[in-house]
């Protein structure tokens, strides 16, 4: 049949080779993220990055986004009362880089942020910010899937997202179709 996966080439009950999955899924474009918080011990601020944020609802407002079990930045964020979703500009990889791999609050070292409504870090340069709390956490294989209640949010600068794409970052370049979607 026309438009029928041959069958032989499909992945046993196991699931997909976990190269092909990333590989496959990879051909996904996303946005990045920066959540940040501070650290109720300490004052500092923490963060990390994500790719995997998408909104939920709107009533009430909700958004999510995934983090893995072996974080350790998120044990220390999540008991904030809030934190701040930052939407990357084109111009900030090296933001993503910073709070993906960095250590600690070295995370932050030549990263301007400013204090948002709630206390959160609003990173500067970031198109957008969004202001939550956990609303709830559930386990997904190896990552925690994070649902936050939204308070507050604004547009911040304008430009052009910071795009995730088969492992590197890159820009987004606008089309309007002749058509709406």
């Amino acid at each position: 049949m026309h438009g029928s996966p041959d069958r032989s080439s499909c992945p046993s009950a196991t699931g997909p080779d976990p190269a092909a999955f990333r590989s496959v899924l990879g051909r996904f474009a996303t946005g990045v993220v920066a959540v940040t918080a501070l650290d109720p011990a300490s004052g500092l601020p923490a963060g990390l990055a994500a790719n995997s944020f998408t909104s939920v609802s709107l009533d009430p407002p909700l958004v999510a986004f995934c983090v893995a079990h072996t974080s350790t930045t998120w044990p220390i964020m999540h008991t904030a009362d809030r934190f701040c979703v930052n939407i990357l500009a084109a111009p900030q990889p090296d933001v993503s880089e910073r709070l993906a791999f960095g250590r600690g609050p070295e995370k932050f070292s030549g990263v301007g942020w400013t204090r948002g409504p709630g206390g959160a870090p609003l990173i500067d340069g970031a198109l957008a910010w969004i202001e939550c709390s956990v609303e709830q956490e559930h386990v997904a294989g190896d990552h925690l899937i994070v649902v936050a209640r939204v308070h507050d949010l604004a547009e911040h600068h304008d430009g052009e997202p910071l795009v995730f794409y088969r492992g590197g970052y890159g820009a987004f370049t606008r089309f309007t179709p002749s058509r709406g979607l």
